[in-house]
């Protein structure tokens, strides 16, 4: 059994109509099985998931799910732009503990991890060039700097990919491609240097010691802290010696006010 593979019980279970309340967008066959299978690797109590506030999003019924074709056609990759909108009109009411999780059709080839990096990064391209907002004028748009975040709709976004090709980092598994988006919003009163989020992240990290059998990846700091690049913890290493390539997001140019001006009079 693969960790986001179902191992039974009362997530299994959950009824279509439950499922659907849950879901943004339409909803194909393949996706009530795939959904439940990742519901109940979070909400199994013999294995418990490292990252505690999917967990919690779980049993709030919080997490959001949204559905796409393939991660290799960006044809189909259109409903996304209307998924995380929707979700992102939604998410405070939804409490702290929340997440919108895209789940790709699973696929019977499993591709490299350097060919899901790529396809990673395609997709968070595709939705910032889709983007009908301006990018936020306190966040840095080159992902080198220090408080560099995607963003979308003006919104802080925290981003983590789940693959068919993790299979040593165990926490970062998933039958099929997955992208996790959590608004920063939930993370505010989280911060390294506050009781509840210095304890948040000994729980965690010790969450990933006995799930992946690994000391948590290097990659993985705190936003805004010294040394640490926010998008090295979206798409991880499969192994303690891997390495995360070169980060490929270019933003947009955003024209200047006088250009806009311009444009509107033609």
């Amino acid at each position: 059994m693969t960790p986001l593979d179902p191992p039974g019980g009362p997530a299994g279970a959950l009824s279509q109509q439950a499922l659907a309340s849950c879901t943004i967008g339409s909803t194909p066959v393949w996706g009530p099985p795939v959904a439940r299978g990742l519901l109940a690797t979070l909400l199994d109590p013999g294995r418990p998931f490292p990252c505690t506030f999917a967990v919690s999003a779980a049993k709030k019924n919080a997490l959001r799910f949204g559905y796409l074709e393939s991660v290799h056609d960006d044809g189909t990759w259109g409903p996304l732009v209307d998924i995380l909108h929707d979700y992102l009109d939604c998410y405070q009411e939804l409490g702290k503990d929340t997440s919108l999780v895209v789940l790709f059709r699973p696929e019977e080839q499993v591709l490299s991890l350097e060919a899901y990096f790529e396809r990673f990064w395609s997709v968070l391209q595709f939705l910032h060039e889709k983007d009908s907002q301006p990018w936020p004028a306190e966040v840095p748009t080159d992902p080198e700097s220090l408080w560099w975040e995607f963003s979308f709709a003006g919104t802080q976004i925290f981003v983590v990919c789940n693959t068919p090709a993790h299979l040593t980092r165990h926490s970062r598994h998933a039958p099929g491609f997955m992208i996790t988006f959590q608004p920063r919003w939930v993370f505010e009163g989280l911060e390294p240097d506050t009781p509840r989020g210095a304890r948040a992240r000994t729980v965690i990290r010790n969450r990933i010691r006995r799930f992946d059998g690994l000391e948590p990846a290097p990659e993985l700091g705190n936003h805004g802290e010294e040394g640490n690049l926010e998008w090295r913890q979206y798409f991880l290493p499969d192994t303690p010696d891997g390495t995360v390539p070169s980060c490929p997001f270019r933003a947009r140019h955003e024209p200047a006010i006088g250009d806009q001006t311009l444009e509107a009079d033609r």
